[in-house]
C-alpha cells in the first residue's frame, strides 16, 4: 500500500490517481471515503466537532486498509497530526504509515515559507476553501509535524508526471511489503 500524506493543495489526489493508473491499482481517497461513508465533512465538522470527525476517520482509514493488499491512498490533510487518543488504534497506526518505505509525504515545496504560499494559493483556489488566513495558520501549524515525518518528502511545485515517475522510482523492489524505515534518512527535492 502507498501513503500520500501531506498537507491540502499538495496534489495526493491528483498524484494518487496518476500513480495508481500506472501501477494498475486501485486508489483511494479517504476525504472521499469518510463523505461516502459520513456525509459531508464540514457539515460532520460542524454538527459533530473536529475529535469525532478525526476518530471516524481513523476507523474509515482502519477498515479500507484491512480489506486492501495493494492500493494507493491519499490520506487526509490532517491525518498525521491527530492527538494520540483520538482513537484506540491511532498511534499504531501513525507509526506504521511514518516506518513504511511506501509513504511519501507530499509539499509543494521544502522551504517552509514557499510552502506555506504556495499551499494557501491552492488551498483558496478550492471551492470548499476557509480564509487564507486560516489555510496559512492551518499549514504553518502543520509543517513541522510533515518534516518530522521520516519517510519520504516529495515536491510537488512541478509536472504530476515528474512527481510520478519519481514515487515509482522509489519503490521498493516488492512494493507491496512495508519495511522499516529505522535506517532510511532520505530526503527527495
Amino acid at each position: 500500500m502507498i501513503r500520500l500524506i501531506g498537507p491540502g493543495g499538495a496534489g495526493k489526489s491528483t498524484v494518487g490517481h496518476e500513480l495508481a493508473r500506472l501501477l494498475n491499482t486501485p486508489f483511494i481517497d479517504l476525504d472521499h471515503e469518510f463523505m461516502r461513508r459520513a456525509g459531508d465533512l464540514s457539515l460532520h465538522i460542524d454538527e459533530r466537532g473536529y475529535e469525532s470527525y478525526a476518530a471516524h476517520n481513523v476507523q474509515v482509514y482502519l477498515d479500507l486498509v484491512a480489506g486492501q493488499s495493494a492500493s494507493v491512498i491519499a490520506l487526509s490533510s490532517g491525518f498525521m497530526n491527530y492527538p494520540e487518543s483520538i482513537h484506540p488504534r491511532y498511534a499504531a497506526v501513525r507509526s506504521e504509515i511514518a516506518a513504511s518505505l511506501t509513504t511519501f509525504v507530499m509539499l509543494p515545496s521544502l522551504d517552509f515559507e514557499t510552502c506555506v504560499k504556495e499551499t494557501v494559493r491552492r488551498q483558496i483556489a478550492r471551492p470548499f476553501a476557509r480564509s487564507s488566513e486560516k489555510e496559512e495558520a492551518v499549514i504553518r501549524e502543520r509543517y513541522a509535524t510533515y518534516m518530522a515525518i521520516p519517510a519520504t518528502k516529495i515536491e510537488s511545485m512541478r509536472p504530476i508526471a515528474e512527481i510520478v515517475e519519481q514515487i515509482r522510482a522509489l519503490l521498493p523492489p516488492n512494493n507491496g511489503v512495508n519495511r522499516s524505515r529505522a535506517n532510511v534518512s532520505l530526503i527527495v527535492a
